[in-house]
């Protein structure tokens, strides 16, 4: 149960990894909640984007999205909502004053847990998520290898692992770079607006997409 050949193995971790290098909204949330408010801020918002995708490949497994994905009502109401959740934490970073989920080295888990919040409900209410996962997963089912739904968890959750490989160092290469930027009441400011900017895109991205 659950063996497969060097040839499936490697076919899969070179799609994973290709996958989890490809700029997307995961990496735009990742990357600007970084460089707003610092490594805390960035391992939140990935964490949260793993526990979204994980609750996917859960509902994958259990046959779940695929009946989302055959109700057009259904997909619709889901990409509302996920749009309109990313406007409206779009539209509260533009407004902002430069103190916004601000998080800095002594971070309280109240502003460490709204960003990680964010992140699962920014990933859980994008049906072109559901949709991903429904598509690709598939794709590594072997005949004889065991339930298609123990198949369909162990692959996803590996993809997910796998971009604990390329996810981290993105985060302290960015801290790096930007935190002297954060010692500027004027530049957060402005690093508020660029935040926003990322999710309203990412909000009028989502309501334009189609299934």
């Amino acid at each position: 149960m659950l063996t497969y050949d060097i040839t499936h193995w490697s076919s899969f971790f070179a799609a994973a990894l290709l996958l989890n290098i490809s700029p997307g909204p995961d990496f735009a949330f990742i990357l600007s909640q970084t460089v707003k408010g610092g490594k805390k801020a960035g391992v939140a918002a990935m964490v949260g984007i793993w526990t979204g995708a994980f609750g996917h490949v859960l509902l994958a497994a259990l046959g779940v999205s695929a009946i989302v994905m055959a109700s057009a009502n259904a997909f619709a109401v889901i990409k509302w909502v996920g749009a309109a959740y990313l406007l409206w934490l779009g539209f509260n970073a533009l407004r902002s004053k430069g103190t916004g989920f601000q998080i800095d080295n002594d971070g309280t888990a109240e502003n460490i847990f709204s960003i990680y919040r964010q992140g699962i409900l920014i990933d859980l209410l994008n049906p072109k998520v559901a949709t991903f996962f429904i598509a690709f997963l598939p794709q590594f089912i072997v005949d004889g290898a065991g339930p298609v739904w123990m198949q369909l968890l162990l692959h996803g959750t590996l993809l997910i692992a796998t971009a604990a490989l390329v996810e981290p160092p993105l985060i302290f290469i960015g801290d790096r770079l930007t935190t002297q930027l954060r010692s500027s009441q004027k530049l957060r400011v402005w690093l508020d607006r660029v935040l926003g900017s990322v999710l309203v895109g990412l909000g009028v991205k989502l309501a334009l997409s189609e299934r």
